[in-house]
């Protein structure tokens, strides 16, 4: 037994490293499920390893104990988001061969794993772009809008388009009186001023005659009123010329005068003729034009309970069209009042001459008579 000790110790020593060598490998880590990527954060490299064959400070040697494990060190996760950090990866450093004679087996608890550096992380690859459509369909280009017209056109012409139907014909109504008040004042004017222009030649004619007879020569021509006077009164002398001596001369001159006054009446009736369409337009037209102005603001207040909104924007333009329609009624009145009130005089003065005229007939009458009485008495 002596010599089999000295050849059984380098046995149980060259089985106990042997053994050792086989448990040196430590079982895999479990692999960490890789942190989702992280843009802009790299790792620093991982701390080389030591060599095999280093020797660890304060390790008992390699002759008088199986070799020592290598240390494994698990990856740690990854510190952020965007970077897939790969599996640390254990390397185990086999043993140096043992050259002394196998010893028994001593049990050794596993080294403990200390964390190895982080791995450099790499950014994940991008994911593959799909391909651009060669063919694109081609955008069609969609419908222009139209020009919008004028919405609120204030002026004459467009508010008169805008307005409602009864507005304008309101509106058409005022612009007729209108034309017809000026147009009754360019004939009116006219007519007047021949008129006394005739009146006061014929007076001057009939002032200056000796008798009826040669004024009513003096005025064959002419076909004034007053013309007329003298020509109707010398007629009724020569008819009555019988009478006088067995009736008197009272009966003439009241027909003479008859004759006057008719003569008279019937010019001034002819003179007048259009100037009670002056005063008709000068005392409706406002009234007309109101109307318009109370259907057109009734219209706004309408629109405005349809839209319901008091937006001046929405008011105005319908009160615009009301008050446009009260200004045509006051140009169309004022000016028909201001031409009814001017013929007005020029009548009364065309009817004074007609006066002046008539008297001077009826005293050219009465001197005939007297005349005559005087020859036969």
């Amino acid at each position: 037994m002596s010599r089999l000790i000295p050849l059984l110790v380098p046995c149980l020593i060259g089985l106990a490293g042997f053994s050792s060598a086989q448990t040196a490998e430590p079982p895999a880590l479990p692999l960490q499920q890789a942190a989702p990527p992280q843009e802009a954060i790299t790792a620093p490299p991982a701390a080389p390893l030591p060599p095999a064959g280093a020797a660890i400070p304060g390790a008992p040697a390699a002759a008088d104990m199986p070799a020592a494990a290598p240390q494994a060190s698990p990856a740690p996760q990854a510190p952020a988001e965007g970077i897939t950090a790969p599996p640390a990866t254990v390397e185990a450093t086999p043993a140096a061969p043992a050259t002394v004679a196998p010893a028994a087996p001593v049990p050794q608890p596993p080294a403990p794993l200390q964390p190895a550096a982080p791995a450099p992380a790499e950014p994940a690859p991008a994911a593959p772009m799909a391909p651009a459509n060669v063919a694109a369909t081609p955008v069609l280009p969609g419908p222009t809008p139209e020009t919008l017209p004028s919405v609120h056109d204030l002026s004459p012409m467009g508010m008169y388009a805008q307005a409602h139907w009864v507005v304008k014909g309101v509106m058409l109504l005022l612009v007729a009186a209108c034309f017809l008040t000026w147009t009754v004042w360019l004939f009116k004017t006219v007519e007047l001023i021949v008129a006394k222009s005739r009146a006061r030649h014929s007076r001057r004619v009939l002032h200056d005659a000796e008798s009826l007879a040669a004024a009513t020569a003096a005025l064959s021509r002419r076909r004034d009123p007053a013309a007329f006077m003298a020509r109707a009164v010398q007629e009724e002398l020569v008819r009555s010329d019988a009478l006088l001596m067995a009736a008197g001369p009272e009966g003439m001159k009241e027909r003479g005068g008859s004759l006057v006054d008719r003569i008279e009446t019937q010019a001034l009736a002819r003179i007048r003729r259009g100037t009670g369409l002056l005063a008709t337009v000068g005392s409706v037209a406002p009234f007309v034009g109101l109307f318009g102005t109370v259907w057109g603001i009734m219209n706004s207040f309408i629109s405005i309970a349809e839209t319901k909104t008091t937006n001046l924007a929405v008011v105005a333009p319908g009160i615009a069209e009301a008050l446009f329609a009260t200004a045509i009624g006051l140009v169309a009145a004022i000016p028909a009042v201001v031409i009814y009130n001017h013929f007005s005089r020029s009548i009364a003065a065309y009817r004074l001459a007609l006066g002046d005229a008539g008297a001077a007939t009826l005293r050219l009458l009465s001197r005939d008579i007297d005349q005559r009485r005087a020859r036969e008495g």
